[in-house]
């Protein structure tokens, strides 16, 4: 059983502060924009042809003619879906009569792409039917299932209205007839509709959601040759993906085996996060024991200190344990994302800080690093250094960006981002029949279930003081002390308590008119690697808080790449409420500057000069034009 469980959407609202300001942004310029990026008609974004494709399906259902058929990739369709869904969960907290009647527009058009017999897919709705579920190694049909599920779940919570809702639930029966009753055998090549089935089933209680999901991860890997096997009985592919990288695909073995993170980042944490969801449900401890060894395997050998995950562009994937290069770094938006999924699935399981900590650390610097400040430019890869002249330039370093772009041919990652800072309260707190969790703070009122009604005020992530006030309701409140405070203050009606934490959690008792106040640590600090990740060696980086922080041109005379940081140098916080939001707590080091030279290499050791070096949070960078950036330094 889940010890504890996300809250709903319509639970949360976020009040001023800083995840107000992300979720304001994502309503007034990232929705909007996205859905004019749908319809083709943004400036100078590149062609997506979304919307355009599912009303060519209902043409193509009806016999009609369609003239400009499917155009993008063949998971296209699950931009729409996770427009919709960012739309829902904003509508939670921002109602917006012309936002919903659009997206009700869209749910129409949807609707009408479906075929009779529940499949729903334009790119084989359009382009040829026959081959419906033949290449589930590449043509991602469960995939897109799965993120219009979620779509659907979202619309239906938030507003109450289940149209696209009833065409899921026709199309989850279509699945569960295909792989289920007809016994066809497979499992999806892109993991993802297993989260999304078990958040059917927990909205409708539908044994069938339960039971597809335990049938696709319960045959993952049983049969690792079934992607040669499927190869082999057609003659077309959509990518030439490799059947027999089983590796890659997540099936070498069955779930319950594997033990370490491999393949595609954003496929494996999408899994995992379906695993883990399943293992709270049905009480299944071997799966259970596995997602432990995968979490340990990410967070402990394969992760980015930004919690960025997927080291190599080279099927956008996890290598091997320590290779963390910062300059070829994939860690894609997505990924960090997925990560965050996982890391929510496995408080159900158990409530430990580990797991709340790193989902902390992937929002703010993985995740937000995703999006450009005016919401409308967004970065696939998030590398941890960049070199104009090199970075987007060399064929090693093509896929990291020096300046975020408007949009993709393959678009996952923006509205990935847009539905997940819509409901960062799902994350952010917690409950089951006694008690409140707080696993990441935000300037917020939050109802739940047991009775509980609190508001949360905070400056959080540049303010480190936390206030619960509890408005209704009695029982317990469980509070995370994040890893990073090596000291912290905890207080109720101004009486400071000398608390014992349990796995990184304060349980306090509460009832209605309480004012609790948790005060964090505030000093920077500065951050060493392991040993065995060599292109580390000798390096630190510098955080505050969860905010990981980057030197950029900007603010050091154009160029990062000449500083060292001083080993016992001075660390202070510049405050300038006239800088943007987000640059208004820099942080100053103390460091050292070396001459540049035009040899490319001297037998003289190169001039130095102490300096002042500026930090920025990660996330920020390139919000001001192109220029260098590091997060590691070397340390002198």
């Amino acid at each position: 059983m889940k010890v504890q469980r996300q809250i709903s959407q319509k639970s949360f609202k976020s009040k001023d502060g800083f995840i107000n300001h992300f979720q304001r942004l994502i309503k007034d310029e990232v929705i909007p924009y996205q859905y004019d990026v749908l319809n083709d008609c943004a400036d100078g974004a590149e062609k997506s042809h979304v919307i355009a494709n599912f009303i060519n399906a209902g043409k193509a259902n009806r016999g009609e003619d369609v003239n400009d058929g499917f155009y993008g990739m063949v998971f296209q369709d699950s931009d729409a879906a996770k427009w919709i869904e960012a739309a829902a969960y904003s509508l939670s907290i921002f109602p917006d009569e012309a936002l919903e009647k659009r997206v009700d527009e869209l749910i129409k058009i949807i609707a009408d792409a479906q075929d009779s017999d529940g499949y729903l897919d334009t790119y084989f709705t359009i382009k040829d039917k026959d081959k419906r579920w033949t290449n589930l190694l590449e043509a991602h049909e469960l995939y897109c299932s799965g993120h219009m599920i979620e779509a659907a779940c979202a619309y239906y919570e938030s507003t109450g209205k289940r149209e696209l809702l009833d065409v899921m639930t026709r199309n989850v029966e279509h699945i569960y007839k295909h792989f289920v009753t007809d016994k066809n055998e497979g499992y999806p090549g892109h993991p993802e509709i297993e989260l999304a089935l078990m958040k059917m089933y927990r909205l409708t209680n539908n044994e069938h959601c339960l039971w597809l999901c335990e049938h696709f991860i319960n045959t993952r890997g049983v049969n690792p040759h079934f992607y040669e096997e499927e190869a082999d009985r057609r003659d077309w592919t959509v990518w030439g993906s490799n059947p027999s990288d089983y590796n890659y695909m997540l099936a070498e073995k069955p779930v319950r085996e594997q033990r370490d993170a491999t393949g595609h980042a954003v496929r494996a944490v999408y899994l995992y996060t379906g695993m883990a969801d399943l293992a709270s449900q049905t009480d299944d401890e071997g799966l259970f024991k596995a997602c432990q060894a995968l979490w340990n395997s990410i967070t402990k050998k394969r992760m980015y200190i930004t919690g960025g995950i997927g080291s190599t562009v080279h099927g956008e994937a996890f290598s091997v344990d320590y290779d963390l290069p910062s300059d070829t770094a994939y860690a894609e938006t997505c990924a960090a994302i997925g990560l965050m999924m996982f890391a929510s699935r496995m408080l159900e399981n158990g409530v430990d800080s580990k797991y709340a900590d790193v989902m902390e650390r992937a929002f703010y610097n993985g995740v937000l690093s995703g999006m450009q400040q005016d919401g409308k430019r967004f970065f696939y890869v998030n590398p941890l250094e960049v070199v104009p002249s090199i970075s987007g330039v060399s064929p090693t370093h093509r896929h990291d960006l020096t300046i975020r772009p408007k949009w993709y041919s393959c678009a996952c990652c923006p509205p990935n981002l847009a539905r997940l800072v819509s409901s960062f309260g799902k994350y952010a707190f917690g409950e089951n029949k006694a008690t409140a969790f707080c696993h990441m703070y935000a300037d917020s009122l939050v109802s739940f279930e047991n009775g509980i009604k609190l508001e949360c005020s905070t400056d959080y992530p540049f303010g480190f003081e936390v206030k619960f006030t509890i408005r209704e309701g009695d029982g317990t409140l469980a509070i995370r002390i994040p890893s990073w405070s090596k000291k912290y203050k905890l207080s109720t009606n101004g009486k400071a308590l000398d608390v014992d934490t349990k796995n990184g959690y304060a349980y306090l008792d509460v009832k209605a008119g309480d004012v609790i106040e948790l005060v964090l640590d505030d000093t920077p600090y500065r951050v060493y690697s392991s040993p065995r990740v060599p292109r580390l060696s000798g390096q630190v980086a510098i955080c505050r808080g969860v905010l990981v922080y980057a030197f950029e041109g900007a603010d050091n005379n154009e160029d990062v790449l000449s500083l060292s940081i001083k080993r016992d140098g001075k660390i202070s916080v510049i405050t300038d409420k006239n800088e943007p939001y987000g640059l208004q707590a820099k942080l100053k080091v103390e460091a050292v500057r070396k001459e540049i030279t035009d040899d490319l290499y001297t037998a003289e050791p190169l001039k130095e000069a102490p300096c002042d070096a500026i930090a920025i949070p990660y996330y920020m960078w390139v919000n001001r034009g192109e220029n260098q950036m590091r997060v590691w330094l070397p340390e002198q």
